[in-house]
């Protein structure tokens, strides 16, 4: 039978051993999570806290090790040096649903576990959204312009309430991750945006701003990431099928100018505007890695 004849069995298999494997973790996350709660001593809630992040990593191995089964190859250059205890922040751009997965490949023991801000409606996902709240995933409100014109003593309260929510990684050690794009790349989406980049959209630097502001001087560096395909952009089916056969990762720690520690990016036009440079430089940075990436090589992720 031909290899192509086999896909959809392929993908369905893997998708059906992924669920299992969720609810199976899930069933262990969320008895300690709710123990967590309940517990007043607060270096037990830290020892459930690595228990809780033990299984997230175990739950991640076995996808990846589904992954490498499928004959997909992850090359990365430039993720050595990097520490289980660390405290990051993520950024990597966006191409498809698949990056989250390689991602987790890529970094699952040499960082800790990569962390979303998460909007406060997706903890109702089924299992997903209950193991994210277990995994002490920050979820927030954010309020839109016409919201903050309408209602203008609400103005702080989203970055105030995420700072309180970042407040147990002072102890914790966490991988922030931000897509800086805030969707996945399209050609309808760069030609929409008159994109000046070839293989990127325009930067949302709001997102990372938010982040720092809200962590401060907690976290150590950027890992700043460069996901390609080099086949083109694939789904989550072809992963699934085994039709992804290579990915290539470009890993950079980059230390964060202590100046973009503090500043106000909603309110300080003169401080947006030296954020928002230092950005547009990184992306134009990564725009060109993307194109070198297309012919470079790297070494297989143990």
């Amino acid at each position: 039978m031909a290899r192509s004849a086999l896909a959809p069995l392929r993908a369905a298999l893997a998708f059906a051993l992924v669920a299992a494997s969720t609810v199976l973790h899930a069933s262990a996350l969320l008895p300690l999570a709710a123990l967590k709660a309940l517990l007043p001593s607060a270096p037990l809630r830290r020892r459930l806290s690595r228990a809780l992040a033990a299984i997230a990593h175990s739950w991640i191995a076995f996808n990846s090790g589904l992954i490498r089964r499928a004959g997909t190859r992850v090359r990365v250059d430039g993720a050595d040096g990097l520490q289980r205890d660390g405290w990051y922040l993520v950024v990597c751009n966006h191409q498809s649903w698949v990056d989250i997965p390689v991602l987790q490949l890529v970094f699952n023991d040499r960082i800790p576990l990569l962390t979303f801000f998460l909007k406060r409606e997706l903890i109702w996902v089924p299992v997903l959204g209950l193991a994210w709240w277990a995994l002490d995933f920050p979820f927030m409100r954010r309020y839109s312009r016409a919201q903050l014109e309408k209602h203008p003593e609400w103005r702080g309260k989203d970055l105030e309430a995420t700072r309180r929510a970042c407040e147990k990684f002072r102890e914790q050690p966490v991988a922030i991750m931000n897509f800086v794009e805030g969707t996945r790349f399209t050609p309808a989406k760069h030609a929409q945006q008159a994109s000046p980049y070839a293989h990127l959209l325009l930067p949302r630097a709001g997102g990372i701003a938010f982040v720092l502001q809200s962590m401060g001087p907690l976290l150590q560096a950027v890992i700043d990431v460069t996901v390609v395909y080099p086949r083109g952009r694939p789904t989550v089916y072809d992963l699934l099928a085994g039709r992804v056969g290579e990915v290539r990762v470009d890993v950079r720690r980059r230390a964060i100018p202590p100046e973009y520690l503090a500043g106000d990016y909603q309110n300080d036009a003169a401080f947006r505007e030296c954020f928002q440079q230092w950005i547009n430089a990184l992306w134009q940075e990564k725009d060109a890695r993307m194109q070198t990436l297309q012919d470079a090589r790297g070494d297989d992720v143990p």
